[in-house]
């Protein structure tokens, strides 16, 4: 017999060899109805798999997984990888299957096959899914000897799944899983048969891919997806997609002429002069923040000489991604991928004392690293970037204080730049890591205690932290509801002890600083390209490479446009000034377009009267105003938020 205990407790016994759906039927017929996999000690299972006391590695504790839970959604997805399987062989026959793993929102599967799919051909595929689900094909895993299988996926012409097999490990169980007639080389689970798959899926795009990711390998084809629990679920996702692509920041940096990125700087990007405008706005913000926040700024090489980086340690983990160059006398030297290791030269210069304590140093940094062609995505994935970075050298007794500084300080910057933070993850020891328990112990304690402190229960991450100590990730919310990690902070206690940092502590010894790496953007370029799919574009008033554009009803007010703009120049306001000889509505359409937050339309009437009228963007109809008046409200609405909270800070109390 075997013991199980249930979600609420209580405790039953089964026989050796019972299915999890023999369980959901005894408690009642409706839960069988509604069973898709089973939960076994922390394992996802089959539900007709038999429960066997070598299973039940943790007490017994089981859960039935229904439709409605999230666990089954993975599955859902990995067996609609599957139908997608079936119903390429069928219809092509001749093409090899390779792998199909699940990605977010969705799934792909890699087929290798002469002839490349169409995107007429998806529409046919998935009509072919919908016709396997119909068919309601039952599902089932079978073990089976190595050898055997190996010849018999050759036998099938498939060789790709033949060399999986080879290069699994010789402890491994071999399984297969049939559906209907078809079958695939799959560790599982999977659902009960084709009909749970539903048909809330969708084909969405073609695009090449290596055999295991290495470009020395076959090329292979991959046909993306997503599916869903049901239809409504579906409908909500693609409603998201649409809306995400009307925000892709690489369509709006074109259409409102910020930046561009061209074949011959792959991965670099050519900022136009409203799209440096953007940057210098942002940075101009952000060093006003770690002014006030007590760091200190400094500038390092972008070029240092490869004993330096093979000391650091990042020769050996990162000399993939870094570019490297040689000299005419033989040096051999690499465009800096990370700033930390020139910090820690800035610290080592001269003796330090415990009284410099935290010592907060922060670079606004260009970085580059080499990553592949085909991992590149505009300002999202580059190869050169500049990161908001910095690295606070302190004591251990100061990290808990410290890491709430920063905490505070960032969801502070988050919130200003619109973007809320929905948690904080709190990436905790791997598999792989240096360091006893103790350490991890502790250090994981101190960032939990730092996060609480700031007001925020941290979300554990598992297995997430670095090899060397954990660190807390910030994720954010965009205005479609989508998730970006933007900021984090990494203990070490590793980079100093390589680069020899020390520091006289109050006792007279010599002791080690904790480096705690911090960044709150993570890049310029990918938190503009955030930045810019979250507002659409439409960026706020003070972030707004042009804030105003005067425009002229006629041309006599040519005079008193340029008089309004050198006049909100004048104030600090970003303006410009559109004599053309358009209709106003046309000059309207067109600059509501380009999403320049304010259009100042003047005319005959408003030159005689010293006006303005005043056109919001999203907004209806116009207010007139004096240009005094405009220019107050204006430059208030203008003001960047920190130097808003400065200015109402030192008003004087009604």
């Amino acid at each position: 017999m075997i013991d199980l205990i249930f979600p609420d407790g209580s405790a039953r016994q089964y026989p050796d060899g019972a299915s999890g759906r023999d369980v959901a039927a005894s408690i009642s017929k409706s839960l069988e109805k509604k069973a898709l996999l089973i939960k076994l000690d922390g394992q996802l299972l089959d539900l007709d798999r038999s429960l066997t006391p070598d299973l039940l590695g943790g007490g017994g504790k089981f859960e039935i997984i229904t439709r409605e839970a999230p666990e089954a959604l993975d599955t859902i997805r990995h067996d609609t990888a599957h139908v997608l399987a079936e119903a390429v062989q069928e219809l092509f026959p001749g093409t090899q299957v390779t792998i199909g793993p699940n990605v977010e929102d969705g799934f792909y599967y890699d087929f290798a096959r002469d002839e490349p799919f169409s995107l007429d051909d998806l529409a046919v595929i998935e009509k072919r899914m919908r016709e396997i689900v119909d068919r309601d094909e039952k599902i089932t895993r079978e073990e089976v000897d190595r050898d055997a299988a190996i010849a018999d996926f050759e036998a099938m012409g498939e060789a790709y799944k033949a060399q999986i097999i080879r290069d699994l490990p010789a402890s491994d169980t071999i399984t297969v899983y049939h559906q209907g007639k078809w079958k695939d080389l799959c560790r599982g689970p999977h659902l009960p048969s084709t009909k749970h798959v539903g048909k809330a899926f969708k084909l969405t795009k073609l695009a090449g891919a290596y055999w295991r990711g290495d470009q020395n390998n076959a090329q292979l084809q991959r046909i993306y997806g997503t599916a869903w629990a049901s239809e409504a679920d579906l409908e909500a996702y693609l409603t998201r997609i649409e809306e995400a692509e009307k925000r892709d920041h690489r369509k709006l940096g074109k259409s409102l002429g910020l930046f561009h990125m061209q074949e011959e700087g792959r991965g670099m990007v050519f900022w136009h002069p409203k799209g440096w405008k953007l940057w210098q706005t942002l940075e101009a913000y952000m060093r006003r923040q770690l002014d006030r926040a007590g760091y200190i700024e400094v500038k390092t090489p972008q070029v240092l000489d490869k004993a330096f980086w093979e000391k650091s340690g990042h020769w050996d983990k990162y000399r993939a991604n870094m570019f490297v160059c040689e000299t005419v006398e033989g040096e051999i030297l690499s465009l800096k991928p990370m700033n930390c290791p020139g910090h820690v030269q800035i610290w080592n210069v001269g003796q330090r004392s415990y009284r410099e304590l935290p010592m907060r140093m922060a670079e606004f940094g260009s970085c580059h690293r080499y990553e592949p062609s085909g991992a590149l995505h505009g300002l999202m994935r580059v190869r050169a970037f500049t990161q908001d970075d910095a690295h606070i050298f302190c004591r251990e007794d100061q990290i808990v204080e410290e890491t709430e500084r920063f905490i505070r300080l960032t969801r502070m910057i988050h919130g200003d730049l619109g973007m809320t933070t929905k948690y904080i993850a709190l990436a905790t020891r791997p598999e792989l890591r240096a360091g006893s328990d103790e350490f991890w112990d502790k250090a994981e304690g101190m960032l939990a205690e730092a996060a609480r402190l700031a007001g925020v229960e941290p979300v554990i991450a598992e297995g997430d932290g670095a090899f060397y100590a954990p660190k807390l990730d910030f994720i954010v919310q965009d205005a479609i509801g989508r998730e970006w990690t933007c900021g984090t902070l990494q203990l070490d206690y590793v980079l100093p002890e390589r680069l020899g940092a020390e520091y006289i502590g109050e006792d007279g010894a010599k002791h080690r600083p904790v480096m705690l790496h911090r960044a709150i953007l993570g890049s310029f370029e990918r938190f503009i390209g955030i930045l810019l799919e979250n507002y659409a574009g439409a960026l706020p008033l003070w972030l707004a490479p042009v804030q105003v554009v005067v425009a002229t009803i006629t041309s006599d007010a040519d005079d008193y446009a340029q008089r309004v703009a050198d006049r909100l120049t004048s104030l600090g306001i970003r303006a410009e000034v559109d004599f053309r000889n358009e209709k106003i509505n046309y000059k309207i359409r067109e600059h509501s377009l380009a999403k320049v937050p304010v259009i100042a339309v003047v005319g005959r009437k408003e030159a005689e009267n010293g006006e303005v009228a005043l056109r919001r963007l999203g907004g209806e109809g116009q207010k007139v105003l004096s240009l005094e008046d405009a220019g107050r409200v204006l430059t208030e609405e203008a003001t960047p938020p920190d130097l808003a909270r400065n200015r109402a800070a030192s008003r004087p109390e009604a």
